[in-house]
Parts: C-alpha cells; sequence; structure tokens
C-alpha cells in the first residue's frame, strides 16, 4: 500500500452521505492526480462519497469527493500486473480488485494493508461482493470459472464451471450474471445452488459482449415495479434487455445506441458510407431511479429509462472513449473515466497521446428520473 498526493484519509468510509456533489458547477469536475494509464473500472463505496478505479498501470486508486464537488488522492495500493476490476464491501470499509496477475486484492480502508485474498489460474476479469452472511466475493477469470470466497478462509467455497472466459459480471442479490466468450450468458441463483446456472443461453446481440450489468431492485411510488434482469451491451453499438423470470422476458427488447451516421452521399453517389458503429464500454444502473447510462468508444455518454424506452439525456465527453462508469451511492454523481478501451487492439494504444483523465458529472433529475410509460 502506498498514499499518494500526500495526505492520508483518517475518516475514510465516514463522510457523511448527506453531502454529495450538490453546489458542483453545471460543467464536469476533473479528479486531481489521474491514473498513469487506461481506466479499467469505477467503483464507488455504497456509504460515502469515495471513488476507486482500476488501471492498467497496475494500481487501484482511491479518491475523495467534497460536497463542492472537489477531489482530492487518498490511497493507492498495487497488483503485479493490470488491473481489471474494482469494487466495494457493501459497509465500506474494504476494497476488492482483480487483475492479470491472476489475483484478486483486499485493501482494508481501516488499517491501509493489502492483500491477497483469492486466486485463479489465469487473469481475473470480473469481481463482486455478495451480500450473503458476512458477506462474499464472487470472482470470474479467464480460465473460465466462476469462484466464491469466504475471506476468513484461504480456498474458495465453491466454484462454477462457466462456458468460456468470463469478460464481464455483475451481481444484485441473489444473482450473478457472467458475459463470457463466444457471446454466452450465464446466470447463477446465489440462494439456490451457487455452482449451476440456472440460464446459460447466447446473447441476444449478434456481436460480441462488452459488458453485463444487473438492474438496481429500485421501485418507485406510482411506477411499475423492477423486475430482477441484466442489461448487455455489444462490441457494434447495440444494448439488450434482459429479464430473469419467465413471466417478464416478453418485455426483453434491443435498441441501437453509440453509432454515427455516416455523411450524406457525394454529388454523383447514390449510396452512403455504412454506419460507424461504437463499442458500449459500460453500462451504469441509477441506485435510485434503476435507470442506466451507456458509455462508448465514440465518446458519448447516453442515459435512458428502459421502461418508457426513452432516452432522457445525451451527451459527449471529453475527447477520447470512455471505458468506464459508476454512479455514487444516491446517484448525483456520475463518474466517468476517458482513456483508451483496447477496442482496436494493443497497435493502437499509444499513451503519450492518449488522455487517462476522469470526470464527474452531477446529476439532474430530469437526466435520470424515470418517466411514466408511454400510452
Amino acid at each position: 500500500m502506498s498514499l499518494f498526493g500526500g495526505t492520508t484519509a483518517p475518516a475514510f468510509g465516514q463522510a457523511p452521505a448527506q453531502q454529495p456533489a450538490a453546489s458542483v458547477e453545471p460543467q464536469d469536475i476533473e479528479v486531481m492526480q489521474p491514473p498513469t494509464d487506461g481506466v479499467s473500472a469505477l467503483s464507488f463505496s455504497p456509504v460515502a462519497d469515495f471513488l476507486a478505479a482500476s488501471c492498467w498501470d497496475n494500481n487501484v486508486r482511491i479518491y475523495g469527493v467534497e460536497s463542492t464537488g472537489t477531489t482530492s488522492p487518498k490511497a493507492m495500493y498495487s497488483h503485479e500486473a493490470p488491473v481489471l476490476d474494482v469494487t466495494w464491501s457493501k459497509d465500506g470499509t474494504k476494497i476488492i480488485s482483480g487483475g492479470a496477475d491472476k489475483a484478486a486484492r483486499m485493501y482494508d480502508v481501516n488499517t491501509g494493508q493489502s492483500s491477497q485474498v483469492a486466486a485463479h489460474d489465469a487473469p481475473i476479469k470480473g469481481v463482486r461482493w455478495v451480500e450473503q452472511g458476512g458477506g462474499i466475493l464472487a470472482t470470474g477469470s479467464w480460465d473460465k470459472t466462476l469462484k466464491y470466497w469466504d475471506l476468513r478462509t484461504p480456498n474458495a467455497i465453491a466454484t462454477a464451471q462457466l462456458q468460456e472466459r468470463c469478460y464481464s459480471m455483475d451481481s444484485v442479490w441473489p444473482y450473478v450474471v457472467v458475459a463470457t466468450a463466444e457471446r454466452k450468458i450465464q446466470v447463477f441463483d446465489l440462494s439456490q445452488n451457487p455452482s449451476n446456472a440456472i440460464i446459460t443461453m447466447e446473447s441476444p446481440l449478434k456481436w460480441q459482449t462488452r459488458v453485463v450489468s444487473c438492474f438496481q431492485r429500485a421501485d418507485q411510488p406510482g411506477l411499475p415495479p423492477n423486475p430482477p434482469g441484466f442489461a448487455v451491451g455489444s462490441v457494434e453499438g447495440r444494448v439488450a434487455i434482459q429479464y430473469v423470470k419467465e413471466e417478464n422476458k416478453s418485455s426483453n427488447f434491443s435498441f441501437k445506441c453509440h453509432r454515427k451516421d455516416p455523411p450524406a452521399p457525394a454529388p454523383g453517389q447514390t449510396q452512403r458510407e455504412p454506419h460507424q458503429l461504437f463499442c458500449v464500454n459500460a453500462i451504469s444502473f441509477h441506485p435510485i431511479q434503476g435507470t442506466f447510462s451507456t458509455a462508448g468508444s465514440d465518446g458519448t455518454i447516453n442515459f435512458w429509462d428502459k421502461d418508457s424506452k426513452t432516452r432522457l439525456k445525451s451527451f459527449e465527453a471529453k475527447a477520447g472513449p470512455i471505458s468506464a462508469t459508476a454512479f455514487n451511492q444516491n446517484g448525483n454523481i456520475f463518474a466517468y473515466a476517458v482513456s483508451y478501451d483496447w477496442h482496436k487492439g494493443h497497435q493502437y494504444a499509444n499513451p503519450p497521446n492518449t488522455p487517462n483523465k476522469i470526470f464527474l458529472h452531477a446529476t439532474k433529475d430530469d437526466e435520470v428520473k424515470r418517466r411514466p410509460k408511454k400510452a
């Protein structure tokens, strides 16, 4: 573990949850001392406005967000290879990350110490904290396994065999959803048998899966309930909405996003150029409203209401692909990372010319609030 920015965080995890960036100016705020390489994932503490960022420079950085919208670096800890995902425990006292070093590491915010808590035979692509008993860690790997860990013991307490390498995963109790290579998606019900998938399916999208994100169970008075399900994003600018339970599956649908129309045909031409298609790199659900964001390699961010099938807002971020996004605990801060997203391979990675920045966007009600279904 190392501190950066020359400050410690004695009140880490104890900042008042009622003081998010209400006074942030309309323009987005850039996070101080950003990572030195691409950002693979962002995750806010569930109890206070602290943001963790996992990075390709082998480090996880933690930032504090003040009520004024200003930020300050708090701590940093390292893996032995690029870090591919990061998440928090529900009580906000632990940060867990997984990386290409085949290890999951836990940072204790009270002691400032990090330690290895899980291992696979290949890079760990996904980590999620599951609220069961005292809490367990779920890790998905390129070794084609999903493992569950009780952090009080050194060995996995259960293992599930995946169809292929884990590309993305998410969890909202009691479900863990894993998207793998070859467009496979598997859903596990942890209240039944965590080692056997209750659903194994091909993605409803025709191209490679980039991200999967579970619905937040946000039920609002006067609006329909939000049954369990997940959103899938692909490399060709599409998102699919999928429900877990059979009685809701008639509401499944997919839609186009993160695409650019071609220019009008030149004089003498009869056909336009093909549409430009961009990867959907990140999908984040609002913790209160249940609406969601999509962000892509085109550098744009959209907010959506899946129930009314409405785009609530669209804006273009700073120059560069959006590689990761996250809402804070009550959804009025939206963080997004601008960095290379590897969609063109290593030959296009050029760190000196690629921005690596994190921004905070103060959300407004009309950007994230659910809308009544259209008649």
